[in-house]
């Protein structure tokens, strides 16, 4: 079921998708009225729980250990869960500087990507325990570590990540790296790197990205540019600095267990994979608990998440749309782009670094450029750097996975400088 629901491609409405991204739309659709009114009230009652209880200490939740790791959070946090509030509530009543509430900044996280994600989490989050608690993983784990572990330095499990993030939703896929991190089974190095560097972005929003550009006709080759540009940024980006610091831990800070990873003898590869996946599967919790474990998966990922994808989000989007930062940004890649015979390369180099913000924003601005090669190279581009504050950055940072918003950035420059040239040597044998 969980193969069924978060892996199995099927065609729906003229789109591949999955299953679980079929029923989050359905979701969407049911409450398309009422949907921003929800996360509203989420993200408001989420910041005003955590200010009452950081002042007064509330006993039921310092006495229960899931709602104390939700609620009693570093100033830092309980400061951004504030600021998303206040956010949130400008732009739901159309309150307060235009800065805040327009249609590209607030307005564009509240109405398009909170909505979005709401629906996401409640199924993903609900039927996760179906793709972690019963031996799919462990099966599977063993089978692909002897192309993960060699290839990326990387469990086998975290290609179950991959597959998830690539044919649903990014989302899922950071979801589930954050949720292996807690439970052990991924060192901080391990977190750090899926999260970056696996959380692929899915084949429906590529389509999204290359219509924008109106380049639909070579959507296949586009795909194949994303695909290549990101292995490779796969091998390189995780060898350098600061994904290389990171420490190969567990979250508690004991030694990662390479014994683990090892085929006993007696068995090959497949009948040791199956032999773990029953043992977990037999010790798997009942329905009861099962439930339970995706109650708090929902619950955790909606007020953890949300107000800081709400905050970060639309900080982002101000900083893109009002000041020229980005902009300015980007000038060092012009001699960059002349130098790998990009056309335009000026009006190009204005929508690099623009992606940080958001994914969308340099296809929208690529609009512009008269060179069909261009738009082909940045529609790629924004596809390959993955990282995006509006979104993916935002879940990152309200995850348990250990990175901050400078590594992000670096990551971000380091991704770009890295998929850069190669999507250009493709582009170059297509125009």
């Amino acid at each position: 079921m969980g193969l069924l629901l978060f892996m199995a491609p099927v065609s729906y409405q003229g789109a591949i998708t999955i299953p679980i991204a079929i029923v989050a739309k359905g979701l969407q659709n049911l409450l398309a009225d009422s949907l921003t009114a929800i996360v509203t009230v989420i993200v408001v009652f989420t910041a005003l729980l955590t200010l009452i209880n950081k002042l007064v200490k509330i006993p039921s939740i310092q006495n229960n250990d899931f709602l104390k790791t939700l609620f009693d959070i570093t100033p830092i946090w309980l400061l951004i869960r504030l600021v998303g509030a206040v956010f949130i509530l400008l732009t739901f009543f159309g309150l307060g500087p235009a800065a805040i509430n327009s249609a590209n900044t607030g307005a564009l996280v509240l109405n398009d990507l909170l909505p979005v994600l709401f629906c996401v989490f409640v199924f993903a989050g609900m039927l996760l325990p179906l793709l972690l608690n019963f031996g799919l993983l462990e099966l599977f784990g063993t089978l692909l570590t002897k192309v993960m572990r060699p290839v990326f330095n990387l469990p086998g499990r975290s290609a179950i990540d991959c597959l998830a993030s690539w044919l649903g939703d990014g989302s899922v896929g950071i979801l589930m790296t954050s949720k292996q991190y807690e439970a052990r089974f991924y060192t901080q190095r391990e977190a750090a790197v899926i999260g970056t560097t696996f959380s692929a972005v899915s084949i429906t929003f590529s389509l999204v990205v290359i219509s924008q550009v109106q380049l639909e006709h070579l959507f296949l080759p586009f795909y194949l540019a994303v695909c290549t540009a990101g292995v490779v940024a796969a091998f390189i980006v995780p060898k350098l600095p600061p994904l290389s610091w990171k420490k190969d831990k567990y979250i508690d800070h004991s030694d990662r267990k390479t014994a683990d990873e090892l085929t006993p003898a007696g068995h090959n590869v497949f009948s040791w994979g199956l032999n773990q996946a029953l043992v977990k599967a037999a010790n798997a919790s009942g329905f009861k608990e099962t439930f339970k474990d995706g109650v708090k998966n929902v619950i955790d990922m909606l007020l953890g998440v949300i107000p800081v994808v709400m905050a970060i989000g639309t900080v982002a989007l101000i900083i893109a749309e009002y000041t020229p930062i980005f902009e300015y940004l980007g000038y060092p890649f012009i001699p960059l782009l002349e130098w790998l015979h990009i056309p335009e390369a000026t009006a190009a180099s204005k929508t690099i670094v623009v992606g940080f913000a958001d994914m969308f924003i340099p296809s929208i601005l690529a609009t512009s450029i008269e060179s069909e090669m261009t738009r082909f190279v940045i529609a790629a581009m924004s596809v390959t750097q993955l990282i995006y504050m509006s979104e993916v950055g935002a879940l990152l940072l309200g995850s348990k996975i250990p990175v901050n918003i400078g590594e992000l950035f670096i990551i971000f420059i380091l991704r770009t400088l890295v998929t850069l040239p190669v999507i250009a040597g493709i582009a170059h044998l297509i125009f």
